[in-house]
Formats: structure tokens, C-alpha cells, sequence
């Protein structure tokens, strides 16, 4: 924990004043940094502290840029970059064209442990864009922009204002600097080739004035060529960060002031040609990598990725359709649970929107008639109806779902591994290369020691290292995408090569919704009830609810004063004055059931009346015998249902006995998979969605089936087209063909690093060789990696 000094606060550092808050003997300026402070305690998030001296200081305006980015405090620009802001919770979209490399993209996807303003950000390489959710209550747009161009990456705002052509500015600059480098080399090695092919030895005379026209033109080489890895270096190591541009910017200076002391002092020529030559291949490798990796892309939209449908209103008929078929203006019918595909104005119903897919804040947020909601919020509550006032954006979605949450459980992978090693690979390099130079300087060799320091720093690089699990897992998603299963992130991936337990739900899961049987049995309902009924379990999505509803299709429906949906339990509201409640007997009648159920149940009680129930017959997904056939000698295999045992008898080939628990409550699943994984099991659980959140969170992968209509779920790390829920062993036997994948590509970069380094520190490597070696090498690793992935993807799947 962080280390107290005199009275400043435990968590801000500020100054407690003479009337402290205080906790467990330490002092507090407010009650905030308590409960903050405490919360932190409690969830044992101890690292937090050692990030930096003083975590909850507020920032105060940057001084740094003056007033440079003081129109972002303009609330018209504001609203042209922010693309979302509810409660203070701002997201953003910058560009930023320096973004070449493994170390660009793990920096700026770890911005919040450079400020807590900073909840979420995300790196799109090919576009050379990120994304930033952030709290405009901790840090300003402004103070945001302001802090990125600290540690050199500057957002050029020009073109995040404006919806500009994939990559057409990105390289410009790259390229001047790859004109002047390349110029110089050219004439420094022509000026060079007399001592190269050892002809006539020029005059004194002739051969100091090459000298100095070659150090001339490797001035501006130097230093506008080779200048974004100094800033980008120098920068971060400023804000306590190591990056590899670090030891490639000492490696061009040392040779630069080496030369610079030949040419002044001793009459010799120096390292122009090798000091031209390295910037330049440095920059065409720069270039090159950046081109490989937009061939290698696995970008992805909602169109590919999705089996989404939302129901419109067409002339007063329902119809569902496709999300890219959404236009603007379209009126959309949203249920209980259901996401918001498209900016919208409410315009029927009460908006309880939870923007908690978007911010990680849960509490809904109340919208009325004509109120302005953004895509991604969820309605908490009943039917609402909104009219479309944007396309739905491509991405948008998509991105929601990709996103890591802050509060997932941290885990030790291959990715906390890779970041580890990136972080120390770079002081262990530039350590060999000191060791090296000594060594080679103590045996009097000058010009061999300059040329194993410069090309130690150069020829080892981490990038190969850090790019091996997002592109061959990267790739596994893409997979896996066209072939009927879509995956939230590349941990995921990971996590599902680990599982040794599958937990089944019944319901929706191993059953197929929209095919069952429904019998109403007890006393006769009124046309009046009948649409009661009808309007209240409309307002739902869960599996029984749908087959009810399309049992009434044709009834007029009433929009209730009021709904109340209870996870996995049942509903109650008021439609036309009646009150009715719907759901299992215990949860309709206040009581244990009366007798033992043989199917799927659902009571009704009308005004406080039970008035009879619902059967609906169980139809079984096609091919399950052969999943669970498939999983059950590979995997523990457990059934934890709500529903009655009625089926128990028809799943004991699959399950054993003591593996099936029937009326389990939500909160019954999340507490059965916590206890399992208590025992050491590493759990995937298969559910719906929506009443099994609790469970699918407390597991380590949670997958959710998609029918016709699917309704995205922040708990789901991935969802299956529920026509290939028949290929779900082999997606699982899949991902520990990646790993291996990952584990090879981690092989080859060590061995490539291992022999470049020998190479070099044995003064067999010049520097120009190391340079045109370093992107080749990232290039083929991350090329073995996405290929050998796809081809395993061919054969497998």
C-alpha cells in the first residue's frame, strides 16, 4: 500500500487538514479517497498503489502546451470528437499516425496507468486509431489530448473531426523522411566507393572535403529523419516508461557523435555511410512492417460477426430484420434487456437505459419521450419504442463487445507473459550491448566495439515476441467468426484452451426456443386476459416468455403501466387494470410446488387469482447427442437448470446423476460454479444470456447460444450460431492447436534473437545488416503465425 508521509492523504496525497477521515489508523482528506481507498482494499487490488506516488491526485491543467489544445474546451468541438458522453463518462476516437509497433499499441492500451481518468482504451493498428472511454470529472478531452502528446503520440485532430479515408495520411510524413534518408545515403556511399573497391587513393585534400559533404547530409538525417525515435524515447522515459525505441535511439546518437569526433578531430571519415544507412533501412522497415501488418488484418464489423436481428415497425406490422437493413428514421420495437443497435430518440414507452456495455456504470439512467439515446445502451424495463437518427455504425458495436471490463478477474496468460518479457527485454538488450563494447574496447578494438554496441541495440527487437498472440489468436477469431462462432477478445481464446468443466443450462441452451409445444391448462381467460397475458410476457425475452407470446400470436396487445421482470423466477405488471404475475409456482404462488412437474412450467395468476398454467414442451437442439457424446469423455459435464427434473430421466446418458440440479435460482448457478472452481476446475458455462448473467460472469468463458434473434449480453465472452452448436468440441480442440501456435512463434522470435545478438556482439553483424533485419524478422514470425493458423483452420474446421 502506498506510504504515508506527515498528513497527506493515503490515496491523493493532498493535505488532510486538521479534521482527517480515518481508517485503520491511516488519514483521509475526504470521505471519497476513504471509500475509494477501501473499496480497493476489500477487492485486494493492492498493485494499484504501486503504480504511482500519489493514484487519486487530481491533475491540474497541463502547462506543458499552453493553450495549444485550449479550443477542445469549446463544447461545439467537443461534440464533433466525442462520439458518446452520459454522467461524465465521455468516449472518444483520436487519431494518431506515429503508431508503428508492438510498444505504440501496449502503451496506449494501458493509458490508465498513466491517469485514473482513464477507464478503457483500444488500439485499431491498420487504422492507426484509438478509442478512450473516460471520466470528464477526473480529466478534460483537453487534458486527455494533452497527455498523449506528452509521450509523443499526437492525435491530428484534423482528421479525427472527419470521417477520412482508411490510412491516406498515414504514411506521408514516413515517407518524406524516407526520401531525405534514402538521398543521403545514396551520395554518402558514392562518396564512399573510392575506399570501398580500394582505388586510386585520393589526395588528403579531396577526401577531407567528402568527409565533411558526408557529414553534412547525414546532419538531416539525423535529426529529422531519425527524430521521432528520440522524442518517442526520451518522452517516455520521461513518463517512466521503456519502449524499443529506446535502444535504437541511443544506437543512432552513439554512432552520430562518434562520427562527429572523427571528422573533427582525428580527419577520418566516421560511420556516414553506416549512420545514412541505418535510418534508412530503419524507416523502409517501419514502412514495410506497418504495410505487412494491413495485409495480415483480421478486422472485423458487425455484418461478419453477428447474427443480430431487432423488430421494426412496418405499417403497424412487426417484422424482424438484419441490423445493416436498419435506416434512419425507422421505428424499432426494444424489450426488456435488449440493446439499442442505433442512436435513437424514444419516442413510446419509459427508457431505464444501462449504459453499463458502454461505461461500466450500471445504474440506469431514466430517458423520456423525445430524450436522445446512444447505441449500446440497454432498457431496463418494458417495451420501448425509438425512432432511428443514425445509421448504425459498423463497428460500434462490435467494439462494445471486444472491450475488456475493469472488473474482470486478472489472470495469468501468455499476454501478461509477453508484456512482462517486452518490458524487461529492452534494459536486458541495451545491457548486453554495454557488456559487448567493453569487451571489444578493452582488446583495443575502437571501431569493432562501436559496431557490436550499435548493432546489438538494433538487431534485437520484441515486437516478434509481443505480435505473435494477437495475430495468430487474432486469426483464430477470424476462424472461428466465419464458421458460426464469434469470440469477445484473444484472452478468451486462451481462457477456452484451459477449460476442463462445461456447465450446461436446459433452457434455450441444450433446448431449441420458437419449436416447443405449449398447452394452457386451468380456468378459461377472457379475451381481456388473454391480452393481458399476452402484453406482459411480450415484454420479455427469455426463452419461455417467446414461446408463450408466439402461443398468443395475433392478440391484440396493451402497453402495461407496469413491468417488473425477476432474473429467472418469472414477471409481474398491470395491463388494463388487471394485475397479473407470471413464472415458476413457488414464484406465482408464494408457495413450494404442489406436485412434480413432468415438463416446463409456467403459472398465472391473474388479481391474485391462480388461474391455471402452462406446459411447454421440451424440443432438444439437433445434434446435441452427439455434442455432449463428443464432450463427455474429454470434460466434467454438469446440467444446472431453473427449470423442474421432468427431463432428468432423458439426460442421464450424458450427465451423471449427481451432475444435474433442477430449480436453481441465479443466484444458486453463480454460487454451484464458484464452488467448482474453488475445487480447482476451470469452468465454461453455456447459458442464455440474460437470467444466467450471474453465472456466466463467476465462470472463467461464458458462452452464449444465438437463435434467429440474439440479444448481446456484457457477461458473454462469446456467442454461437446455434445451427454449429454441433462443432462446438472442435472449436474447443481448436484453441489448444493456437496455443501451440503461439508457444512455436514464441520459440522462433527467442531463436532469431538469441542468434542475432550472438552475431552481433561477436562483431560479425554490421549495424546496416541489423536494421534490415529487425522488421523481416517481426514480419516473419507474425506471417508463420497467421498462416500457420489459417492452414490448422482448414484441416480442423
Amino acid at each position: 500500500m502506498n506510504k504515508q508521509n506527515g498528513n497527506s492523504c493515503v490515496h491523493c496525497g493532498a493535505d488532510c487538514g486538521k479534521n482527517p477521515e480515518v481508517w485503520n489508523d491511516m488519514r483521509f482528506c475526504c470521505n471519497g479517497c476513504k471509500t475509494v481507498y477501501q473499496l480497493l482494499n476489500e477487492n485486494k487490488l493492492y498493485k494499484y498503489y504501486n503504480l504511482e506516488e500519489t493514484p487519486g491526485i487530481k491533475v491540474e491543467t497541463t502547462t506543458e502546451f499552453g493553450n495549444k489544445y485550449a479550443f477542445l474546451d469549446n463544447e461545439e468541438v467537443k461534440e464533433k470528437l466525442i462520439s458518446f458522453s452520459e454522467n461524465g463518462i465521455s468516449k472518444v476516437k483520436l487519431y494518431i499516425p506515429v503508431i508503428h509497433c508492438a510498444s505504440c499499441i501496449w502503451l496506449l492500451e494501458h493509458l490508465q496507468k498513466l491517469h485514473q481518468g482513464i477507464k478503457y482504451s483500444f488500439v485499431n493498428f491498420t487504422r492507426k486509431e484509438v478509442d478512450i472511454t473516460f471520466d470528464e470529472n477526473k480529466i478534460s478531452l483537453r487534458q486527455l489530448v494533452e497527455l498523449l502528446s506528452s509521450i509523443h503520440y499526437i492525435p491530428d485532430l484534423s482528421q479525427s473531426l472527419v470521417d477520412k479515408d482508411e490510412d491516406k495520411h498515414s504514411y506521408k510524413k514516413l515517407l518524406y523522411k524516407i526520401g531525405v534518408a534514402g538521398f543521403v545515403f545514396v551520395n554518402v556511399m558514392t562518396y564512399s566507393l573510392p575506399a570501398y573497391f580500394n582505388g586510386e587513393p585520393l589526395s588528403d585534400k579531396l577526401q577531407s572535403l567528402f568527409n565533411i559533404l558526408s557529414y553534412i547530409l547525414v546532419i538531416p538525417v539525423t535529426f529529422y529523419s531519425g527524430s521521432d525515435y528520440y522524442i518517442s524515447a526520451f518522452k517516455n522515459l520521461i513518463k517512466k516508461n521503456v519502449n524499443i525505441d529506446l535502444p535504437i535511439a541511443i544506437g543512432i546518437i552513439v554512432l552520430f557523435l562518434v562520427t562527429s569526433y572523427e571528422v573533427f578531430f582525428t580527419g577520418g571519415p566516421g560511420y556516414c555511410d553506416s549512420l545514412s544507412g541505418l535510418i534508412f533501412f530503419l524507416l523502409v522497415g517501419k514502412w514495410y512492417q506497418g504495410k505487412t501488418y494491413e495485409a495480415l488484418s483480421f478486422d472485423r464489423n458487425y455484418k461478419s460477426y453477428f447474427p443480430i436481428a431487432v423488430t421494426k415497425i412496418n405499417k403497424q406490422i412487426e417484422e424482424s430484420i438484419l441490423l445493416e437493413k436498419i435506416e434512419v428514421d425507422d421505428e424499432l420495437i426494444i424489450r426488456n434487456k435488449e440493446l439499442i443497435p442505433a442512436d435513437a430518440e424514444l419516442i413510446e414507452g419509459d427508457g431505464r437505459i444501462d449504459y453499463s456495455f458502454v461505461t461500466g456504470e450500471s445504474t440506469p439512467v431514466v430517458k423520456n419521450t423525445g430524450d436522445f439515446i446512444y447505441a449500446g445502451g440497454r432498457q431496463m424495463g418494458g417495451i420501448i419504442k425509438i425512432r432511428v437518427k443514425k445509421e448504425v455504425n459498423q463497428s460500434h458495436l462490435t467494439k462494445l463487445w471486444n472491450q475488456d471490463k475493469t472488473y474482470e478477474k486478472p489472470t495469468d496468460s501468455l499476454k501478461t507473459l509477453s508484456d512482462r518479457i517486452s518490458k524487461y527485454f529492452t534494459l536486458i538488450v541495451i545491457a548486453i550491448a554495454t557488456i559487448g563494447f567493453a569487451y571489444w574496447m578493452l582488446q583495443g578494438e575502437t571501431h569493432t566495439a562501436i559496431f557490436v554496441f550499435t548493432a546489438v541495440l538494433i538487431v534485437a527487437c520484441p515486437c516478434a515476441l509481443a505480435l505473435s498472440i494477437p495475430f495468430t489468436f487474432g486469426n483464430t477469431m477470424r476462424i472461428f467468426g466465419k464458421n458460426g462462432l464469434y469470440i469477445k477478445n484473444t484472452d478468451v481464446i486462451e481462457k477456452l484452451s484451459h477449460i476442463n468443466t462445461i456447465v450446461f443450462d436446459k433452457t434455450g441452451t441444450l433446448t431449441q426456443p420458437n419449436e416447443n409445444k405449449v398447452v394452457y391448462t386451468g380456468n378459461e381467460l377472457s379475451k381481456d386476459e388473454k391480452e393481458a397475458v399476452f402484453s406482459l410476457v411480450k415484454q420479455s425475452t427469455h426463452p419461455l416468455s417467446a414461446a408463450i407470446s408466439q402461443f398468443f400470436n395475433g392478440t391484440t396487445y396493451h402497453t402495461p403501466t407496469h413491468f417488473v421482470e425477476v432474473a429467472g423466477r418469472g414477471m409481474f405488471g398491470k395491463v388494463n387494470q388487471l394485475n397479473i404475475k407470471i413464472g415458476s409456482e413457488e414464484y406465482v404462488t408464494n408457495q413450494a410446488a404442489v406436485q412434480k412437474q413432468t415438463t416446463s412450467t409456467v403459472f398465472v395468476a391473474i388479481d391474485n387469482n391462480i388461474r391455471g398454467h402452462y406446459t411447454i414442451s421440451n424440443q432438444y437442439r439437433i445434434g446435441v447427442n452427439n455434442v455432449l457424446d463428443s464432450l463427455k469423455s474429454r470434460f466434467k459435464l454438469f446440467l444446472v437448470s431453473g427449470d423442474n427434473d421432468a427431463e432428468a430421466k432423458n439426460l442421464t446418458a450424458y450427465f451423471n446423476q449427481e451432475h444435474m440440479l433442477f430449480n436453481q435460482k441465479p443466484g444458486d448457478k453463480a454460487a454451484f460454479i464458484k464452488s467448482q472452481q474453488d475445487k480447482g476446475n476451470t469452468i465454461l458455462m453455456t447459458g442464455d444470456g440474460l437470467n444466467d448473467a450471474g453465472a456466466l460472469m463467476q465462470s472463467d468463458v461464458a458462452l452464449t447460444i444465438a437463435d434467429k434473434v440474439y440479444h448481446f449480453s456484457p457477461a458473454s465472452d462469446a456467442v454461437l450460431e446455434a445451427g454449429q452448436f454441433k462443432r462446438l468440441a472442435n472449436f474447443i480442440r481448436f484453441t489448444k492447436t493456437s496455443l501451440s501456435i503461439v508457444k512455436l512463434s514464441f520459440t522462433i522470435s527467442f531463436l532469431y534473437n538469441s542468434i542475432g545478438i550472438a552475431f552481433a556482439i561477436s562483431g560479425n553483424l554490421s549495424p546496416v545488416v541489423a536494421a534490415i533485419l529487425m522488421p523481416i524478422s517481426s514480419v516473419s514470425v507474425v506471417a508463420f503465425a497467421t498462416f500457420t493458423t489459417r492452414l490448422a483452420g482448414k484441416i480442423k474446421l
